[in-house]
């Protein structure tokens, strides 16, 4: 078929569609199926031409409205967890990166400083637990002390006290991100020398196994709170073509999806710690609750969201 042919039979219903606005679903979804077809014709026989460049632009701006409306029907809550926070995620997926590697350096700076100085896991833990674990490990149980609270209350004071690190992590980044790198360096420290304290008493596995039941959603969450603070951060630091002001809101509001994203993250790792940790089970049973929650936090956090990034931009592409 000839190219003005293709037009003349089409340029009624496509103005229409174009100039006529429905929220009936079906009929958006109608039309969508249409112009897709009209598109794939076009691109297949007129690839550079302006009608083809036209149906794209009249197809993608149908899509985002059904896509906009599919969220509605679906849910406010749905939506941000399927597509608005992944997608986020992958916009910030440097500053994850940056926040992981803040996070690793302070927990290798904390492990060798642990292990030139005899003071420093005191000095950064506190006597009171360094002593505590000590009586606990004469006693043949070093991790005693997971289960020495009640496990509601225990589990309450935890969570809370997670999302109150992980809002400081993200509200510190207001200071130009230097706020939010303290925070990291400060806990990645801890965590090193947490770990080397084990470890120079031959319990570095049975530490492991023990406490990252729980420490693999916590201490990632954290660094993920790390990420949302760069966001915030560098919207001051790097304002772009928009004013400081408005590149700070824009930052701050992306900031806070994130961190709120993490709040059920925080609380699965609080039920872990004070309901799970403390119980004597196999290393394979250990092992697989830590590897099963580093799966999810790669997969919904950096392989979901550069997945869904990639469909999206593939159908603009069309």
């Amino acid at each position: 078929m000839k190219e003005a042919i293709f037009i003349k039979r089409n340029t009624e219903k496509w103005q229409e569609y174009e100039q006529t606005s429905t929220n009936d679903p079906d009929q958006m979804t109608e039309r969508f199926i249409e112009l897709t077809d009209d598109l794939a014709y076009a691109r297949t026989f007129y690839p550079k031409s302006n009608v083809t460049r036209y149906l794209n632009g009249v197809t993608s701006t149908l899509h985002q409205k059904l896509y906009s409306n599919r969220k509605e029907d679906t849910g406010r809550i749905k939506a941000f967890w399927k597509y608005e926070l992944p997608l986020l995620m992958y916009e910030s997926r440097l500053k994850l990166l940056y926040s992981f590697i803040f996070f690793m350096g302070a927990c290798i700076l904390g492990w060798v400083s642990a292990a030139n100085d005899d003071t420093f896991v005191r000095l950064i833990l506190g006597d009171s637990y360094v002593n505590q674990t000590l009586e606990n490990i004469k006693k043949g149980d070093p991790l005693a002390i997971y289960g020495d609270s009640g496990q509601a209350g225990m589990f309450l004071q935890i969570t809370l006290n997670n999302i109150r690190v992980s809002f400081v992590a993200f509200v510190m980044g207001i200071f130009f991100s230097f706020g939010t790198i303290s925070i990291l360096f400060r806990n990645g420290v801890m965590l090193g020398a947490f770990q080397y304290f084990f470890y120079e008493r031959d319990l570095l596995l049975t530490s492991i196994l023990k406490i990252w039941i729980h420490g693999t959603l916590e201490i990632s969450a954290i660094v993920i709170a790390g990420a949302a603070g760069l966001v915030m951060g560098h919207s001051l630091l790097f304002p772009k073509t928009y004013s400081r002001l408005e590149s700070f809101k824009q930052g701050a509001k992306k900031g806070m999806k994130i961190v709120i994203g993490l709040v059920p993250i925080f609380i699965t790792a609080g039920f872990l710690e004070s309901f799970v940790t403390r119980l004597k089970m196999p290393a394979l049973l250990s092992g697989s609750i830590i590897f099963v929650s580093a799966v999810f936090i790669v997969w919904y956090f950096v392989w979901y969201p550069a997945k869904l990034y990639k469909e999206t931009r593939n159908f603009r592409l069309l």
